[in-house]
């Protein structure tokens, strides 16, 4: 696993006409080396790596990656610019969307003669996903699932939003999460025109959508998942909202195919919600994709014409609709692309709930 993506990093690096690279973000440290903490990063050449980290993490790096670990004691960047030097580094790249440029400069001035210029961006080399990384987020979208039916037996009237967020990562944590996949989104009544209405401690009223949008983390692999449920029963105007976003959709989804662009598969479902007199009240993409971060390549979107989805790359479906004053609906799958299009692996129910 780990030399088939150092083979395609090295090759990334030969096209590159560097020498070796800083690897600094978490997740791609985690991605080619195993090791998942902070503090730390690797140096990768054409024929060696390194995990540089701390005395809190030497034995955690030995369990979990078999990078050679180095140990630092005068800061990060000291023992990274000595590495360097000791392997006659004469080009450089950095992760161009991950170094912190106060990080770069000073970086660069510790390694003088060192073509230090040359960014790079790693996390394309994480977008299709091994058969390993696919299962972990199966994984996590069963703990995510297992939480959402859980949580529809516990909403009741005169709960908060945050009483249900922390019961969602309570139970997730329960059934093997690391942690909450981001911050979990709870919406409720009018509250639910806000796409990202993360949990107040506004009350739950008796006849109101409550949005739920809220992941696991299993090992490092996101789940995304988002279902909107009525407390009590839903007006005809609810159901009405519903059943566009749910008919939005399943076109979404029947849209992905291998081989096809971000916009051509954002396009059905938006252009059903806009005939549906709504296209106003949707102004975010139609999914993302989701692995060792929450949000990654590729995109869904009217901005992806050049983003070519393909076979064993994991994305969302979500589209929605918000309108002020009134409140929203959003219904979320993680999927798989397959060869003959998605293959949905949330597994919660999407008819509209009256709880």
């Amino acid at each position: 696993m780990e030399n088939n993506r150092l083979f395609r990093l090295r090759k990334l690096l030969a096209e590159k006409n560097a020498d070796a690279v800083v690897v600094n973000k978490n997740e791609n440290v985690h991605y080619f080396s195993g090791f998942y903490g902070d503090d730390s990063a690797l140096v990768i050449t054409r024929e060696k790596e390194y995990l540089i980290t701390d005395s809190r993490y030497l034995e955690q790096a030995a369990q979990q990656s078999k990078f050679p670990a180095v140990e630092q004691r005068k800061g990060l960047l000291t023992k990274i610019s000595e590495m360097i030097r000791a392997d006659g580094i004469k080009t450089l790249a950095f992760e161009t969307n991950a170094l912190m440029y106060a990080s770069y400069d000073a970086l660069r001035q510790m390694l003088p003669g060192v073509n230090f210029s040359v960014p790079i961006n790693l996390d394309g080399l994480r977008i299709q996903k091994e058969p390993e990384e696919i299962e972990l987020i199966k994984k996590a979208v069963a703990i995510s699932d297992k939480a959402f039916e859980h949580i529809i037996e516990y909403i009741k009237p005169g709960l908060s939003e945050i009483d249900i967020a922390a019961e969602l990562e309570h139970t997730m944590r329960r059934l093997g999460s690391e942690r909450p996949a981001f911050t979990t989104i709870v919406a409720s009544g009018k509250r639910g025109s806000l796409p990202h209405g993360t949990a107040t401690e506004k009350l739950i009223l008796d006849g109101e959508f409550v949005t739920m949008d809220f992941g696991a983390v299993y090992k490092g692999y996101h789940s995304d998942i988002t279902r909107t449920v009525c407390v009590g029963r839903a007006s005809d105007k609810q159901k009405k909202i519903y059943d566009i976003v749910a008919q939005a959709q399943l076109l979404g989804i029947k849209s992905i195919k291998s081989e096809t662009d971000g916009k051509t598969i954002d396009a059905p479902s938006r252009d059903f919600i806009k005939a549906a007199g709504y296209g106003s009240n949707y102004g975010h993409g139609l999914g993302h994709g989701v692995g060792l971060e929450i949000h990654e390549l590729p995109r869904l979107s009217p901005l992806a014409q050049d983003v070519i989805i393909k076979k064993d790359m994991l994305v969302t479906v979500e589209p929605g609709i918000y309108i002020p004053d009134f409140g929203g609906v959003r219904i979320e799958d993680t999927t798989l692309v397959g060869e003959r299009g998605a293959v949905i692996l949330t597994k919660s129910t999407k008819e509209l709930m009256e709880i």
